[in-house]
């Protein structure tokens, strides 16, 4: 069976029958595979599914079936900006083919006026930003009471724009809505809760489409504790060569804004990308990176979904990203178009199960490396290199620390309380003591450590230096 005769066994309408043929699909994607029949029987859906996947038809085309040219509201999508909304509006119009749905974008950045004309005269399917679907709400411009179907795409992204409140109000608007389709490319914990709470047994469904390719780049990880993380990504800022452009992705919108200023503060330049950034000026941020004016930008994920820049050469992952695929998306930033590419992945000792997680998962090879050299163009580094005890302590907070004495010279006991006596901390700041010919190693507790081998730096035991480091 081909897929147009697939599409033919839904016995869809006509006109949408005839939208498929003129668009020259041949194979209905696996989210169109499993929504379609599904959105058509009128039920709740949560849909996982990238862009570019085919979502906006597996939505579409039940949406379209269901509403009839009256010229009044019947379905609302929204979207997380004007550039989306329009791409959908696009789409959704090119597969009503000849129904004669009357569909209206919605969104801000335009003249209202003109928007809220268009709506007056008559619209079908609102397609729009939540901004502006509450403005034209509010301004009654708009009536949700009698929308029978919501759409919510890329509702992930929403919620890292600090849009969700905006659509929990347009979602308690809609009293009498029939159907709720909800896609997003991940699911964090708000996201699923508002799906509990606003849709019947809703159906869930996972598009295979979410497989993603490996990029073939250089990677390496650097384990790393948090205090030192900057000082590493300082020394890989060092080795940029000119004309190169680096991506740094952080877990949340507080850390992209820390890093910005942290690096200003290393007179290092970079621009922060994320979802409570005004959109407006996201534009204008994407624009200069793209055209080199910006050489670094500092994003989250979802804020860096649109973000699609040739010239790339480096990706680091400051925090590693929650989940496998997204590193795989991270990643695939750098090294398009045949150009070399590299990423740099910061990783302490809670992070290395993910870190070996994310290679299984894609047969990657992901070597642990120590952090580059500072670059000879540069004197001293961009930021100071931090004691970091607590990346070095083991699980119940012990530092083990080496000390240039052995057995032959000492026993474990006598060394044991001559720290103590000497530093005046308290004994159960010490651990186990360890002991070979030429060295002793003594477990110190993590908020005692720094101090003990500031003290024992300048002792000696008889004429030998001890020469305190850690083991």
């Amino acid at each position: 069976m081909n897929s147009i005769d697939i599409f033919s066994t839904w016995d869809l309408d006509s006109e949408i029958i005839s939208a498929i043929e003129s668009k020259g699909w041949k194979t209905p994607t696996e989210i169109q595979l499993e929504a379609i029949p599904i959105g058509r029987k009128g039920k709740d859906i949560v849909g996982q599914a990238k862009t570019g996947s085919g979502k906006t038809a597996a939505f579409g085309i039940p949406l379209l079936e269901k509403c009839s040219p009256l010229g009044s509201v019947q379905a609302v999508i929204l979207c997380p900006t004007r550039e989306l909304a329009v791409q959908v509006a696009e789409e959704i119009d090119s597969l009503q083919g000849n129904k004669g749905l009357m569909i209206q974008t919605v969104y801000g950045g335009v003249d209202l006026e003109k928007q809220a004309k268009r709506l007056t005269e008559g619209a079908d399917i609102v397609i729009g930003t939540p901004g502006r679907v509450i403005d034209m709400t509010k301004r009654k411009y708009l009536n949700l009471q009698n929308v029978k179907i919501f759409c919510l795409d890329e509702a992930d992204r929403m919620l890292d724009m600090g849009f969700f409140p905006d659509v929990l109000w347009i979602f308690e608007k809609m009293a009498n809505r029939e159907q709720t389709m909800l896609f997003s490319a991940t699911f964090p914990q708000e996201i699923l809760d508002a799906a509990n709470e606003f849709m019947v047994d809703a159906i869930h469904i996972m598009s295979d489409d979410l497989e993603v390719e490996v990029p073939e780049i250089d990677q390496y990880g650097i384990q790393i504790g948090r205090m030192n993380k900057l000082w590493a990504l300082g020394r890989i800022i060092s080795n940029l060569h000119e004309g190169d452009q680096m991506l740094i992705f952080a877990n949340t919108k507080r850390m992209v804004d820390i890093l910005v200023e942290r690096l200003d503060r290393a007179r290092i330049k970079s621009i922060g990308l994320h979802g409570d950034i005004a959109q407006n000026k996201r534009e204008r941020i994407l624009e200069s990176f793209r055209d080199r004016r910006v050489r670094i930008v500092v994003a989250t994920d979802v804020a860096a979904r649109g973000l699609d820049v040739d010239g790339i050469t480096h990706v680091v992952n400051y925090d590693l990203p929650d989940d496998t695929e997204s590193y795989v998306h991270r990643i695939g930033r750098t090294g398009r178009m045949g150009k070399k590419g590299e990423s740099w992945s910061f990783v302490t000792k809670e992070d290395i199960s993910a870190l070996d997680r994310i290679s299984s998962t894609w047969n990657m090879e992901i070597p642990l490396v120590e952090v580059p050299e500072l670059n000879d163009s540069f004197d001293k580094d961009p930021v100071k290199k931090r004691d970091d005890w607590g990346e070095v302590s083991d699980s119940f907070g012990m530092v083990k620390v080496k000390l240039r004495v052995g057995n032959k010279q000492v026993s474990k006991k006598i060394i044991c309380d001559w720290i103590i006596d000497i530093t005046k901390i308290p004994e159960l700041a010490v651990g186990s003591v360890f002991q070979d010919d030429n060295s002793t190693t003594v477990e110190i507790h993590v908020e005692k450590v720094s101090y003990v081998i500031g003290v024992l730096k300048n002792k000696k035991w008889g004429n030998i230096n001890l020469s305190p480091e850690v083991a």
